[in-house]
């Protein structure tokens, strides 16, 4: 049976989705088809309000409403400690174990030069600006034990050899190549507690 268009766009956009196939995208389609009005025009606004509203905090490059995230803008947070992760989702991972009272740098993105990622494009010259700047004693790396990831974190390591600050990782927990988004929250807990020192201060 062939959609009407409206149908067929809205089939075509969810499929562009990351992880929505065809299938998939249609039955999410079918699905918002037969929600209330009122729901659908609260989620297509709540999707246009993400694309106005939110920003990267110019402090940590985190996900925020306004020039910092509500970690920077946290007086109680320690800005000695700083963990540096890929993503704002392994951000939320990591404040998920509820034990990190750090701040964090987000890099967005590892080091692939095959994509053209280099140092500048995955903010590692602005973490080296912040260190040169804050009084940090100490730089987490908490980034996954894939491929892509231990190649950055051995640049990272190399980049801070020079600093006065002490160089740590996540350490047990983490099996090689699991992604830290996906570790559960004692995983995460137990990785931050053990985590390991790779430079000394």
């Amino acid at each position: 049976m062939a959609f009407p268009l409206p149908l067929k766009r809205v089939i075509e956009n969810l499929s562009r989705l990351p992880g929505l196939g065809e299938k998939s995208a249609t039955r999410l389609a079918l699905y918002l088809l037969g929600r209330p009005e009122e729901e659908i025009r609260e989620l297509a606004q709540s999707l246009l309000e993400l694309k106005e509203k939110i920003r990267l905090c110019r402090h940590c490059f985190n996900f925020a409403e306004d020039d910092l995230c509500s970690i920077c803008s946290d007086p109680d947070r320690d800005p000695g400690l700083i963990c540096v992760v890929e993503d704002p989702a392994d951000l939320a991972a990591i404040e998920a174990a509820g034990i990190f009272r750090g701040h964090y740098h987000v890099l967005h993105g590892l080091l692939s030069p095959r994509e053209g990622l280099g140092p500048r494009e995955i903010r590692l010259e602005a973490l080296l600006e912040r260190l040169k700047k804050e009084p940090v004693r100490e730089v987490l790396i908490a980034l996954s034990p894939t491929v892509a990831g231990e190649a950055t974190a051995s640049y990272l390591v190399e980049l801070l050899k020079d600093l006065p600050v002490q160089v740590t990782r996540l350490a047990c927990g983490l099996a090689l190549g699991m992604e830290v988004r996906y570790a559960d929250r004692l995983t995460l807990k137990r990785a931050l507690l053990a985590r390991e020192k790779v430079l000394p201060s």
